[in-house]
């Protein structure tokens, strides 16, 4: 049996904080989700987020006595430290798609030839920038595949001007295989019986 203050000072302190880490981690997962348009997956991180948020409150007022300062910086730590855990298991996830804008007053026509050779759609259109005529090439790409465009962004022009934007909602295209999308495949077709 565990010492009543031992309890109310340090193990009680402890739960409230990683609770409201997996809580809050839960909350901004949800928003980040239902951001990118997967509603399926947001009521089932809600339910759980507010589950466990119950059950630490429940916990604070049982508890609340000379103890109650400690377990609010408790409340609090795990607070700022869920919002700082979920943005970086979401941004691992890499859910959804992105829109690249490409802005150059150069011939991207190399750039359009390469990224199509490694499997990314694109556009080309015409634009009038301030400094005069540019070409805007537009690139969705699965947040997966984002780090291999922006290398070769940056390998054709070091310098090149873009913008990376949030997309809610992606229908057909041509996308770029992702390593999950390659393992799939060969393991269906090694699996797959012969005729």
């Amino acid at each position: 049996m565990i010492d009543p203050q031992i309890y109310q000072y340090f193990v009680l302190p402890l739960i409230i904080f990683f609770a409201r880490i997996c809580d809050v981690s839960l909350g901004t997962m949800r928003i980040l989700f239902v951001s990118r348009g997967k509603k399926n997956i947001a009521p089932f991180l809600g339910f759980f987020e507010l589950f466990i948020w119950i059950a630490v409150i429940n916990e604070i007022f049982k508890n609340a006595d000379s103890s109650s300062l400690i377990c609010y910086f408790a409340y609090a730590g795990g607070y700022a430290a869920g919002n700082f855990i979920g943005m970086n298991i979401e941004e691992r996830l890499a859910i959804g798609s992105q829109l690249i804008k490409v802005f150059s007053s150069k011939d991207v026509s190399a750039l359009q030839k390469t990224l199509n050779e490694a499997g990314f759609g694109t556009t080309i259109v015409d634009g009038d920038g301030s400094a005069g005529k540019v070409k805007i090439l537009y690139l969705v790409i699965s947040r997966k595949t984002a780090d291999q465009a922006k290398k070769m962004l940056a390998d054709f022009d070091p310098l090149i001007f873009y913008v990376i934007e949030d997309v809610r909602l992606v229908k057909s295209g041509i996308f770029p295989p992702s390593k999950h999308d390659k393992h799939f495949h060969n393991f269906f077709w090694r699996s797959r019986p012969g005729k």
